[in-house]
């Protein structure tokens, strides 16, 4: 049996700094110093348009890079409270010392619209590594075609670029919808791929312009039949794009991605307890008994950091993946998805699954 004599040291150091893990320590120093926590600065800050901000970020050295079309979850303090979102790097793959991520800023989106609005060079953000089956093939053969949407925009660029970076030849059609010409957040780098590489074919397309949403005869001279096609978007762009695929083209190889969160599920928090709570980092489940989700963990075998138990010291948060929890001190409810909650203050109301 081999033994990895960092980890060893790393588990020694956090047992004699409990309850606290190092890091906890460690950022009072600098939060880019870190043992185990994947952190990324922020170097460089953008508007390229009224709704958008571009952010490149220099990620801590726990950071595997990332391939073509993978989305990462990015984790903001806002306020005190960690908020945890998923957005997709722009840049090419096999890069690891930069992530560019460009963000656009929706009416209700509470995370996006604070970046857009606040964030500046020297700000330290939380990731977690990348993830995602969003994927370029090794080698793709025949015709490429990518058609986004909004900030679909940058899973498909991230995918456009890297083939550009490894020499790609083959032919490669780019198709990007937005409302107008001042919402193209790349418009000026795809004009110049496009116009420095034969074989990248350019559609801009606005929505609420000559062109309007999307009809099938945008796909007219496109070759699609046995080519990969990319769909990234808004849900009613991207199911009328791949109903017309299925229908039209039945050999076209289609990869969609799709950020559209789940409907909210009302639920009344004095109804009778139910339910289950699913950890999904271990693979355990247990049936709710109504206790917080510290004390159910506990009982489930797990060991999660804890320290004053009363929602002081935050060192006992998690990621939320889905359901409803009810803060015990506040009797609030929360069902917001992939956001990082304390477990010894909120306990579970109905199936909840949470990252322990």
């Amino acid at each position: 049996m081999s033994i990895r004599l960092p980890e060893v040291i790393g588990s020694i150091v956090e047992a004699g700094l409990s309850p606290h893990p190092v890091d906890r320590y460690l950022e009072l120093l600098d939060p880019m110093i870190t043992w185990r926590d994947l952190r990324a600065k922020v170097v460089d800050v953008a508007r390229p348009t009224p709704r958008t901000v571009r952010i490149t970020l220099a990620p801590t050295r726990q950071w595997r890079g990332h391939r073509a079309g993978q989305f990462i979850q990015l984790k903001v303090v806002i306020d005190g409270v960690k908020h945890v979102r998923c957005f997709s790097p722009a840049n090419a793959a096999g890069r690891s010392d930069i992530i560019e991520l460009t963000i656009t800023a929706h009416d209700d989106g509470f995370v996006s619209t604070y970046l857009r609005d606040n964030a500046k060079i020297g700000d330290v953000y939380g990731l977690e590594q990348a993830d995602g089956d969003f994927l370029l093939p090794d080698n793709p053969a025949g015709h490429v075609v990518f058609v986004s949407g909004g900030s679909g925009v940058t899973p498909t660029l991230s995918m456009l670029r890297t083939l550009v970076a490894s020499a790609h030849t083959g032919p490669l059609t780019f198709i990007h919808y937005a409302r107008t010409t001042d919402d193209v957040a790349y418009a000026t780098e795809l004009a110049a791929l496009a116009a420095a590489h034969p074989n990248i074919d350019v559609h801009l397309r606005y929505t609420r312009g000559a062109d309007g949403r999307f009809v099938p005869e945008h796909l007219d001279g496109v070759p699609l039949d046995d080519a990969d096609v990319f769909v990234c978007g808004p849900g009613p762009m991207m199911d009328a794009v791949i109903g017309d695929l299925e229908a039209a083209h039945p050999t076209a190889r289609v990869h969609s991605e799709s950020f559209r969160p789940a409907p909210a599920v009302a639920i009344d928090p004095d109804e009778p307890i139910s339910g289950s709570l699913s950890f999904t980092a271990s693979g355990k489940t247990a049936a709710n008994d109504g206790r917080t989700i510290l004390d159910q963990a506990e009982s489930a075998g797990l060991s999660p950091h804890s320290g004053c138990r009363m929602g002081i010291c935050f060192s006992c948060v998690a990621i939320k993946k889905s359901g409803c929890t009810r803060n015990v001190l506040t009797g609030d409810t929360d069902t917001e998805a992939d956001k990082q909650i304390q477990l010894c203050i909120n306990a579970p109301v109905g199936d909840v699954e949470i990252e322990v």
